[in-house]
């Protein structure tokens, strides 16, 4: 698939919606700004609000933006489908990350009109009669996407053309970047701390922002510019700039306020906190649940409001929700006989379906093996391996008209299956007995392995390569019009894809407090940790087993967590977590830890029979904790080659 780079400089002219109403999703109507004074109206205010929200579904649940914040991390390498998006991305000598290959260009393209955007709303708004609260909903936006951008750029534009943190509406075709301090004391910090002051508790709508959400956001800032101002590995920052924060504090300053504003928020959550079970938190029937912050929102019941076509093949792009295509490996490959006997007819027996465990296949990004090995070694107390992953594939070729009359197939070992029952299973550890595995496709097709008495095809850990691993179970699909079909696993996820949840807060006050903030009774970094692993503990189902699994392993749990809490344990909890969910390239850049990480991995290979490890290196550079700058913003300013190459971040001229 060709990468498709938007031409774009920052200042650029907007697009507006107009809000007509709420269900369960915030609901827009496209509508082209064609004028200074639009903002100066109800409809105007109304519409830029909606705007933003949607905005954030041309950036959450876009695959391309997913994988600019997993591939080279520890939890993603390229899968055996991918192509130069993720392989550059990877850092494995699959070609080389530039201006034109980054697809950080996904949030470069979409934050800046959407700032400019609340930038209007901020200026214009009360003299549109807006509430004092709606307006802070902007500030809250703006101050998002800077948070966003200075992350993954360092220093950005303040001035999209009409000076800093003005609306400008006369596209302009040069820009100056502000360093990384000036980015964070004048626009991230600033913002969010009025929002915090001015939002409500409680959202005015569905899936609107509120108090707690700014608090999530203004913990997280305090942090990441601690770990700026610290730099314990030295990485260097652009535009150049002193490690000095120009209001004289101090980075211990700033991990205190993180860990401060994440307690206040867990102890005064409004209508927030955290769900039961970790399961809980991203089935597919409870979505949108209390735990769930901030979302990019989508629907079943309308294409308008959803963002993109829901009964059709969906193209791959926003604002469509496809981002868990791209963990999904072609598990539609997998083969059993129609008879007891090796030369029997054989029929395709798990096919695309619009649940959760499976979804439309594009295997663009893999696991690597250590994510089954260790991050997730334990399987049995911790409920999050089975909430995150696919790991048991289900027969539902009744579901095709063409196989109905066949009740039962011949799977492993040439053993009767009926549907619903397991055709391959990714084990949870490798087994006593050795795997037979085939010197090629083999029965299943697709190179899975067989163990004696087992009706399923097996693949161990060890066993996992690029073609073949478990699917990201938390991502899937999630329909209410299958009826007794697959429904329509081609089309978008009309299911929200979730940026920010209740849970962070417990990562934040615990990293900042081991970062050296002064503690709150009963609050320590272990106690933090032990509310998410004691959580974790408690089963209520099985996806493996499909079945209810009633266990409290709590205790267990909260007993195995260690005296003394680390930031290295901290990014362990925080990938069992939010695994594949978008976190890990910005948590592991933001504490300097990416070479430690993911320097190194183990896969197999692309094809069926790869089942040997290999162990692959990485190269991460200092100066690739700064994402380029995309050529189509290089390419749309106004400025001498020199100017242009002082732009762009050092290492990608």
């Amino acid at each position: 698939m060709k990468s498709i780079n938007i031409k774009t400089v920052v200042g650029a002219a907007l697009l507006s919606v107009l809000s007509v109403g709420c269900s369960d999703i915030l609901e827009e109507q496209p509508r082209s700004l064609h004028e200074p004074s639009f903002f100066s109206t109800p409809t105007g205010v109304q519409g830029g609000i909606s705007a933003l929200y949607s905005s954030l579904r041309n950036i959450y649940g876009n695959g391309y933006y997913l994988n600019a914040v997993q591939t080279g991390t520890d939890e993603a390498t390229w899968g055996q489908g991918a192509d130069a998006n993720f392989k550059v991305l990877d850092y494995s000598n699959q070609g080389e990350l530039n201006s034109t290959s980054s697809r950080s260009d996904v949030l470069w393209n979409e934050a800046f009109p959407a700032i400019n955007t609340a930038s209007g709303i901020i200026e214009n708004g009360a003299g549109a009669g807006a509430s004092t609260a709606l307006i802070a909903e902007a500030r809250f936006f703006r101050a998002f996407y800077y948070f966003q951008l200075v992350q993954t750029f360092g220093g950005v534009p303040l001035d999209l053309g009409s000076g800093e943190l003005k609306f400008n509406t006369n596209p302009k075709r040069t820009s100056a970047r502000n360093t990384v301090p000036e980015v964070y004391t004048k626009a991230v910090f600033p913002d969010l701390l009025q929002a915090v002051n001015e939002l409500p508790d409680a959202p005015r709508l569905t899936g609107a922002v509120t108090k707690t959400v700014a608090r999530l956001f203004l913990s997280k800032a305090y942090l990441t510019y601690g770990w700026w101002l610290q730099n314990p590995n030295n990485i260097p920052t652009y535009p150049q700039a002193n490690r000095t924060d120009p209001n004289g504090q101090t980075a211990q300053y700033y991990f205190q306020q993180a860990y401060d504003v994440a307690t206040t928020a867990i102890d005064n959550p409004g209508p927030y906190g955290l769900v039961e079970t970790y399961y809980d938190v991203n089935r597919a029937t409870n979505d949108r649940n209390k735990e769930h912050l901030l979302y990019a929102d989508h629907t079943e019941k309308s294409s308008l409001y959803n963002g993109g076509d829901i009964n059709g093949f969906a193209s791959g792009s926003a604002p469509d929700n496809f981002a868990g295509w791209f963990y999904t490996w072609n598990y539609t490959e997998l083969r059993s006989n129609t008879a007891a006997s090796a030369t029997a007819t054989q029929i395709n027996t798990v096919q695309r379906e619009a649940v959760q465990p499976l979804g439309r296949p594009w295997f663009r990004m893999t696991p690597p093996i250590d994510i089954f090995v260790n991050t997730f070694a334990d399987k049995t107390l911790d409920s999050r391996y089975d909430g995150t992953f696919t790991t048991v594939y289900r027969g539902n070729w009744n579901k095709n008209p063409n196989n109905a009359s066949t009740t039962v197939v011949y799977n492993a070992n040439l053993l009767p299956v009926s549907p619903g029952e397991p055709i391959l299973t990714f084990l949870n550890s490798e087994p006593a007995t050795p795997i037979t595995y085939p010197n090629g496709a083999g029965r299943s097709n697709v190179g899975a392995g067989e163990l004696p008495g087992r009706a399923d095809y097996v693949v161990s850990p060890l066993g996992i390569n690029r073609r073949m691993y478990p699917g990201l179970w938390k991502l899937g699909p999630y329909r209410t019009d299958n009826g007794t079909g697959f429904g329509n696993p081609n089309a978008g996820s009309t299911r929200p894809f979730y940026i920010a949840k209740f849970s962070e807060f417990y990562f934040i006050a615990a990293e900042a407090a081991v970062k050296g903030a002064t503690v709150k009774s009963g609050k320590s970094a272990r106690d933090l940790i032990n509310v998410i692993r004691g959580r974790a503990g408690k089963w209520r189902w099985s996806n493996a087993q499909n079945t209810t699994k009633v266990e409290d392993n709590s205790v267990a749990m909260m007993a195995a967590t260690p005296a003394i809490i680390t930031v290295d344990y901290i990014l362990q909890e925080r990938s069992r977590e939010y695994f594949g969910e978008g976190y890990r390239w910005l948590d592991l850049i933001r504490t300097q830890k990416w070479n430690e990480f993911a320097s190194t991995y183990r896969i197999g290979g692309v094809n069926f029979q790869d089942h040997t490890p290999q162990t692959v290196t990485r190269t991460i550079q200092p100066q690739h904790y700064l994402r380029p700058i995309p050529r189509g913003q290089i390419d749309a300013m106004q400025a001498t080659p020199e100017e242009k190459a002082a732009y762009q971040n050092p290492g990608y001229q």
